[in-house]
């Protein structure tokens, strides 16, 4: 499962900089975009190329061979699933170099009958993210030479279940409707942390899933936007800001959300760390041209001349590059799934006499959340949450 270093945090600095334009609840894949455009970088030249190699932190001549050994090491992880897949006209011939580099059997064949093929990227689209996303994110017209895509899903269980309630919050747009809120207490004090930013303090959670699959919550100070409070979960990755981890906190309100006091227990007791969240489940769709500098896709989008002569002699340019994202955490585990697609077009009082440490982390308002594969830190999937999921109304007239 080796993967470089280089690469792990070339996809988490992307990973970065996608959260520092996100403004509202959201959930994006820097993982399923990073090796699409190693592969576009590849076959680029000139002004494309060079900006494509920018975005990717590599140069461009390396950047196939880190997306291919950054995709084995992805598919070798336990609970996930990655695939890519190529689709041309028939009439477009490509270098066999290129082709090359992507897995033997991602090859498909484009009809010219949008519709037709949509159905079929569709069908491809439900069997590799499990049914978690239904249709392909791509625009097909009759201008579509090439179709390139990847997926990602991710699946994990929690090693500590955490138990439903509802959810109890000073946060008013939360507040105003009952929410799903999660509730779990355990004697691993090192799970909770708190780093100093140049932004302002962020608490960090880490929720351990039985795979090496997990998801790391960020709690920022208030008026912290989802940029500083995502970047600082990756620079946290990456060892650039150093965490005090619970056991060293001292004892008061010692980070966002985060208070160690002391209790009094009627019987001896280890330290606790208790911790409340909210259960989510969100849907986000990405226009990556919209953001055409953060990708590096400003000089390829241009139809006026030919941008990728190491894929083919046709002259090629990005049409549509979009990506859909769906992540759900629960009590009892985390699912996420993103395709990611580039077309490319022609041009009582009780007697408390002993004392203990508790330890208690609310992520009770907006946060950010980070699911990574534990051992690489490579960050699988991001995202921001605003809209926690309605607390069930219990139906009790169908119990009678």
């Amino acid at each position: 499962m080796g993967v470089a270093t280089t690469t792990v945090r070339a996809v988490n600095d992307l990973t970065a900089r996608w959260a520092g334009v996100s403004v509202d609840g959201t959930a994006f894949s820097a993982a399923g975009v990073w090796p699409l455009l190693a592969h576009l970088a590849d076959g680029a030249k000139g002004a494309a190329r060079a900006e494509l190699a920018e975005t990717l932190g590599l140069p461009a001549g390396q950047a196939t061979h880190a997306a291919r050994e950054l995709l084995a090491a992805m598919g070798a992880m336990q609970g996930l699933n990655t695939a890519q897949g190529l689709w041309t006209k028939r009439t477009l011939e490509l270098r066999e170099e290129w082709e090359a580099g992507l897995p033997a059997d991602a090859h498909g064949v484009l009809t010219g009958d949008p519709v037709a093929d949509h159905q079929a990227l569709d069908a491809w689209t439900v069997k590799q993210s499990g049914g978690l996303i239904d249709r392909m994110p791509v625009t097909l017209t009759e201008d579509t030479q090439m179709v390139l895509a990847s997926a990602l899903t991710m699946r994990t269980q929690w090693l500590s279940p955490f138990h439903e309630m509802e959810l109890e919050t000073a946060y008013e747009p939360w507040a105003t409707m009952p929410r799903l809120g999660l509730w779990r207490s355990s004697a691993v004090l090192d799970r909770v942390g708190v780093a100093d930013t140049p932004g302002g303090h962020v608490t960090e959670l880490k929720v351990l899933g039985n795979n090496a699959l997990d998801v790391h919550l960020l709690l920022g100070e208030d008026g912290m936007k989802p940029g500083q409070v995502l970047g600082a979960g990756v620079d946290i990755l990456a060892g650039r800001y150093a965490v005090v981890p619970g056991p060293r906190l001292p004892y008061g309100n010692v980070g966002p959300g985060l208070r160690v006091e002391k209790v009094r227990r009627p019987r001896p007791e280890p330290p606790s760390l208790e911790v409340t969240t909210v259960a989510y489940d969100m849907n986000a769709s990405h226009d990556l041209l919209k953001l055409h500098r953060l990708f590096g896709l400003t000089t390829a989008r241009g139809t006026s001349r030919a941008h990728f002569p190491g894929i083919s002699d046709f002259p090629l340019a990005i049409g549509s590059a979009e990506q859909n994202t769906m992540a759900k955490f629960g009590a009892l585990g985390f699912e996420a799934a993103a395709v990611t697609a580039f077309g490319a077009v022609a041009g009582g009082l009780p007697d408390l006499r002993y004392v203990t440490t508790r330890i208690s982390a609310a992520f009770d308002r907006p946060f950010g959340f980070l699911a990574l594969h534990r051992h690489t830190r490579l960050v699988l999937t991001a995202g921001w949450v605003t809209d926690p999921l309605p607390f069930p109304e219990y139906d009790w007239e169908n119990e009678r």
